[in-house]
C-alpha cells in the first residue's frame, strides 16, 4: 500500500521591512505603511488594535525623527497569531524615557508613556551605531492598561 504525503512548507508570518528618511514626514509615511500592512492580514486585528499600531509606530517614528541625530530610521512590522510585532530602529544609543508631559503642548512627553501604555511587552536593544525599540500589541483584547469590555450577546 503507497501512502503519499504532501510536503509542507512553513509559511512565514506576514512582515513590512521599511527604511526611512528622518524626515518630518516620516511618521505619515510610516502610519500610511502600517495602515496597508495592517489590511493586509487575515483575520485583520481588531480596530482598537489596530489604532494603537499605528499610533505606537508614529510615536516611535516621531521620537526617532527628532531625537535620534540619524539621517534614517528603520521599521519593521511583524504579524503573530495574538499580536502585532513592531520595531523602529535609529541612530541613537539613548534609550526612551518617561518624562513630565509638557502641558503646554510645546515639549511633547507624552509619547513613551503612551507606548508603554498600549503595548503588552517594550523593549529596548543597544545595537552597533543605535537602538531598536521594540513594541508587542495584542491583536485582540486587553492592552496594558486597558480592557476590553466584553461585548453583550
Amino acid at each position: 500500500m503507497h501512502t503519499a504525503t504532501a510536503q509542507r512548507t512553513a509559511t512565514p508570518p506576514p512582515a513590512l521591512r521599511a527604511t526611512l528618511e528622518c524626515r518630518p514626514e516620516a511618521a505619515s509615511h510610516a502610519r500610511h505603511l502600517t495602515g496597508t500592512f495592517l489590511e493586509s492580514l487575515h483575520p485583520a486585528p481588531g480596530q482598537r488594535a489596530a489604532e494603537a499600531v499605528v499610533l505606537v509606530v508614529s510615536e516611535l517614528v516621531t521620537n526617532a525623527v527628532r531625537h535620534s541625530g540619524g539621517r534614517f530610521c528603520s521599521l519593521r512590522l511583524s504579524a503573530q497569531p495574538d499580536a502585532i510585532a513592531i520595531a523602529v530602529g535609529d541612530a541613537s544609543r539613548v534609550p526612551p524615557h518617561r518624562r513630565t508631559p509638557d502641558v503646554r503642548g510645546e515639549g511633547g512627553g507624552f509619547g513613551w508613556a503612551m507606548i508603554c501604555d498600549m503595548a503588552t511587552a517594550t523593549t529596548v536593544n543597544e545595537e552597533p551605531g543605535g537602538k531598536t525599540v521594540n513594541a508587542i500589541v495584542a491583536r485582540h483584547g486587553r492592552t496594558r492598561g486597558h480592557a476590553t469590555a466584553p461585548t453583550p450577546s
